[in-house]
């Protein structure tokens, strides 16, 4: 083999790598078909300039007989879209809540903005508390935060930078990145000095140290009440990651609730315990 060709192969595999990386981790595209509409629900469409002159496509959904009530921020999980959330939207609303429901960018119908993570998850969320509040009915109002999944890693990580939430519900979150990838990659039985270096090139590429962003650190630095909501029958998720995020700093502001039965992506599971989501907003002052 001449020198041009191990120069060839070698600049090659690490391309290889990092294309599988890429395309291994990437968020499929999923765009709304049904609407808060079809629950009942009035809305309006709008757009949120967000992150990197972004803009976020959300539904502001606004109870008619209380448009001053407080507004409850729902973010949906990785490759799906606001739409999956609608159960719980219509749970909240029903109760006289106010919801805003954004796509995270590369997600639903809001804009594309190269790899998708958990931190700017995070981003797109503050984006919409900060529309929220440029409002001029929104001025004084109450804003509570919910997410699922990623979105649930990334409304703690989001809400332990503010002090404008005033509540906090997370549902079927992950305890730390580095967990979850590894063991979505020993799934596939790849070698653990591979695993190693693929998770330090996604810390790399996030711009962000898993230690900063990881829901089990993050949680210590919300101040304001916490539920979170974890199904025990998650596959995706295990219970030791809710347990880990549960028991890692002993506030009084964190709250837990198990559901028999659900697995991660079970929202109807969760909304059929949804009264006690609602009960802990209403026992926060919504």
């Amino acid at each position: 083999m001449s020198t041009t060709s191990i120069i060839i192969i070698m600049a090659t595999i690490p391309a290889l790598f990092m294309f599988a990386i890429h395309f291994g981790f990437k968020a499929p595209r999923l765009v709304e078909n049904g609407s808060p509409g079809d629950f009942g629900m009035d809305y309006q469409k709008v757009s949120i300039h967000g992150q990197r002159d972004k803009n976020l496509f959300a539904w502001h959904i606004v109870n008619r007989q209380k448009p001053d009530a407080p507004t409850v921020v729902i973010l949906h999980g990785w490759g799906v879209n606001a739409e999956v959330m609608l159960p719980l939207a219509q749970l909240f609303y029903r109760k006289g809540m106010n919801i805003l429901m954004p796509d995270a960018r590369n997600h639903g119908s809001s804009d594309s903005d190269g790899h998708s993570s958990m931190p700017k998850f995070a981003e797109d969320v503050e984006s919409a508390v900060d529309w929220l509040k440029s409002q001029n009915d929104y001025d004084n109002q109450q804003i509570a935060l919910v997410g699922h999944s990623v979105g649930a890693a990334a409304v703690i990580l989001a809400a332990s930078r503010r002090d404008d939430i005033a509540a906090l519900i997370s549902i079927s979150s992950f305890a730390h990145p580095a967990w979850l990838m590894r063991r979505f990659l020993q799934d596939y039985h790849i070698p653990g000095f591979l695993i190693n270096l693929v998770l330090r090139y996604i810390e790399y590429l996030i711009g962000h140290d898993y230690e900063d962003i990881a829901p089990v650190n993050t949680i210590c630095k919300v101040k304001c009440p916490v539920l979170l909501v974890h199904g025990d029958a998650d596959k995706t998720i295990p219970v030791s990651d809710f347990k880990a995020i549960a028991d890692n700093c002993h506030h009084a502001n964190i709250h837990t609730l198990l559901i028999s039965g659900a697995d991660h992506d079970s929202i109807d599971k969760v909304k059929q315990d949804g009264h006690k989501l609602v009960e802990f907003l209403q026992a926060n002052g919504f």
